[in-house]
């Protein structure tokens, strides 16, 4: 299952998408209109700053704000800050990539060749996605 964080944290990127004039929004007005815990949103508002998607303006008219256009956030990206992992197993993982401890022969495993499926066809539509897709 998506992660409360995940889900919010695309919630919020596609809230600033969807801002006419790319000024600073604070961050009580986004949690409001995603319905999103205060807390809980500047702490994955905070990973998505550090991590190269948004700025922040501090003081009076301050907030965060996109920095790079919506047709330049892959999701696939995004995914990968706020998620971790795409694959479902370590042993299906591309970057993550460890053997099971469970099991003695990775070229025969049906789990792992079925867990790879769903993570390539998963890669294939977060990859071919953006912000601007999903926003608009």
């Amino acid at each position: 299952m998506l992660s409360k964080k995940t889900k919010y944290g695309i919630k919020a990127l596609t809230f600033l998408a969807r801002q006419e004039d790319q000024t600073p929004v604070a961050i009580a007005d986004i949690a409001k209109s995603e319905t999103i815990s205060l807390k809980f949103l500047e702490s994955i508002l905070l990973l998505l700053r550090h991590s190269g998607f948004l700025g922040a303006k501090k003081g009076k008219g301050g907030g965060y704000y996109l920095i790079k256009e919506p047709k330049d956030i892959n999701m696939a990206h995004v995914y990968r800050i706020l998620e971790g992992p795409i694959a479902l197993l370590p042993c299906a993982s591309h970057n993550f990539y460890e053997p099971c401890a469970d099991c003695s022969d990775e070229t025969t495993c049906a789990v792992r060749k079925l867990m790879t499926e769903v993570r390539d066809n998963t890669l294939l539509i977060l990859e071919n996605n953006t912000l601007a897709d999903i926003a608009f």
